[in-house]
């Protein structure tokens, strides 16, 4: 696609029409070659896998894109430091190869390098500072091996007392000895990567079916109902891919997952003050344990990550209990130099990753803590022969897809070659010097990629487009109509809280509703 160019992608229109279609050509339709449940990072990433090696393809999701673990990430890409800590040598490795593909391949538009600043306060001991920076050095040797570009990723490096807090001036000065920059992968949004994966993998010919439940899964297919209309239906498929993660239980017998909590708290950006760099806190007592102070460019500011066994039932949304609130609040008290507190929090999130902990099987409550749990993924197949990708986490989600399509494609004997998807742009995607010669706001580009212009093109025709959702948030009409005519945004949920992240903070929320509630309805009356 030209980045001048005016329209999406070809094919790459996802919207309410083209659900309806082909919802009603799957239920009941041909046999297609494979069936994905399960629309997050990993469940796209496997439409997009199978379809761009020529296979027939059906992905359906219960709720939107991205409606589960895939859109409460701390917006990271990390290339798997942590995992040398641990001595899973071959999780840090595949970590960072996966984020030099999609820094420098397959969505340079929306992962680009984000600094990290861990200020060294007397509560960093000598010791910890040495460990740390061997530990950045040795990340920077991952970059490296991956063959990622020093250009794509800087060198860490030490910082002066001044220069650290040049970089993050709401430090508390006293006692300050410097600081270590270091640098990694940051998403624009990881639900927006998702969208993304989900629109390439429609432009090469996969139906994206949002808000279709999966009610039985069989090795010939599922049992599905549209949510929308509460009507039964059968989607038959010679290979089945259960990529629903931690509900992955739900559809599958025998899939252990040991889900883990991670919470952040949002605040605005004016807490802090100017922040040109995000911050690695040091939780005090640990010393292999951070929590992320992480700028949006929105307005907000994240403040993570916990990491917390999680028993009993599944929730669609987990609830942010006040422990995690507190604990996060005490970390980030220990280094600033503004008090932030509890009034301070205007939302708060939390995701549960789904931990694939093999030691703890058959002993309840057994195994390590979740924040010791390995972060390896596995592709099982259970008796019926319905094919399970668990596990892993944001970062490695191609390599997920790849690793279930190729089973799908080794045991149902598909006639499929290898994956390409290693080189594979997603929609938007295109070179830095491309990127930078687009004519559209630099916002856009950054979440739109090539599609900026014709994002901004609405906004250009109408006037009333181009205006700000909310007076103090950058989005705008234009971005809103857009997700709702081709990223298949279907009600003011989809618009809130996936494909923008208004609905993060309540109040935001609320006050534009009643805005959004009315581009919903031109939209839905346009296509009438």
């Amino acid at each position: 696609m030209s980045p001048t160019s005016s329209s999406p992608a070809a094919g790459a229109s996802l919207s309410a029409a083209r659900r309806s279609r082909e919802l009603t050509c799957a239920a009941g339709g041909p046999v297609v070659d494979v069936l994905v449940v399960g629309l997050g990072a990993t469940g796209a990433g496997a439409a997009l896998d199978a379809a761009a090696r020529g296979l027939s393809v059906v992905a359906v999701d219960a709720h939107d894109l991205a409606f589960g673990t895939s859109r409460w990430s701390s917006k990271l890409i990390h290339g798997g430091l942590r995992y040398l800590a641990s001595a899973q040598l071959d999780v840090a490795h595949e970590s960072a190869v996966e984020r030099g593909v999609l820094m420098e391949r397959t969505a340079p538009h929306l992962v680009r390098a984000q600094p990290f600043v861990l200020p060294l306060t007397p509560m960093v001991s000598r010791g910890q500072t040495a460990l740390a920076w061997a530990g950045f050095r040795a990340g920077d040797a991952l970059r490296l091996a991956a063959r990622t570009a020093r250009a794509t990723l800087p060198a860490p490096r030490r910082l002066s007392a001044v220069e650290t807090r040049h970089l993050a001036p709401v430090l508390r000065s006293d006692r300050l000895r410097g600081g270590l920059l270091s640098w990694d992968g940051r998403l624009t949004d990881d639900a927006r990567l998702v969208t993304a994966l989900a629109r390439t993998a429609a432009a090469r010919g996969a139906r994206i079916l949002t808000r279709v439940r999966a009610l039985e899964l069989t090795s010939s297919g599922a049992r599905i109902r549209d949510e929308l209309t509460g009507e039964e239906g059968v989607i038959r498929a010679r290979a089945v891919i259960n990529a629903s993660g931690v509900w992955a239980g739900h559809l599958v017998d025998g899939i252990r997952v040991r889900p883990s909590r991670g919470t952040h708290l949002v605040l605005r950006s004016d807490r802090l003050g100017p922040l040109p760099a995000g911050l690695h806190v040091p939780v005090p007592g640990e010393t292999n344990r951070f929590v992320l102070v992480l700028p949006q460019g929105d307005g907000r500011v994240y403040v993570g990550l916990t990491d917390e066994p999680v028993e009993g039932d599944i929730p669609d949304v987990p609830e942010v209990p006040e422990t995690d609130v507190g604990f996060l609040l005490d970390v980030l008290g220990s280094v600033l130099d503004v008090p932030v507190r509890r009034e301070d929090v205007v939302g708060a999130f939390a995701g549960l990753r789904p931990l694939l902990d093999a030691t703890s099987a058959g002993r309840p409550g057994g195994g390590p803590r979740t924040a010791d749990v390995s972060r390896r993924h596995a592709v099982l197949t259970s008796s019926e022969g319905v094919i399970t990708v668990v596990g892993g986490k944001l970062t490695t989600y191609r390599r997920m897809a790849e690793d279930a399509v190729d089973a799908a494609v080794a045991a149902r004997r598909l006639g499929a070659g290898p994956s390409p998807t290693a080189a594979l742009p997603l929609v938007g995607a295109a070179a830095p010097h491309v990127l930078a010669a687009l004519r559209a706001p630099r916002r856009l580009v950054r979440s739109h990629g090539t599609e900026a212009p014709a994002v901004q093109a609405l906004a250009d025709r109408d006037p009333r487009l181009g205006e700000r959702v909310l007076p103090h948030h950058p989005v705008t009409g234009a971005e809103l109509l857009w997700a709702l005519r081709h990223e298949g945004a279907l009600d003011e949920a989809d618009l809130l809280d996936r494909r923008t992240r208004i609905g993060l903070v309540p109040e935001d929320r609320a006050a534009a509703l009643e805005a959004v509630r009315g581009l919903v309805g031109e939209a839905t009356a346009d296509t009438a």
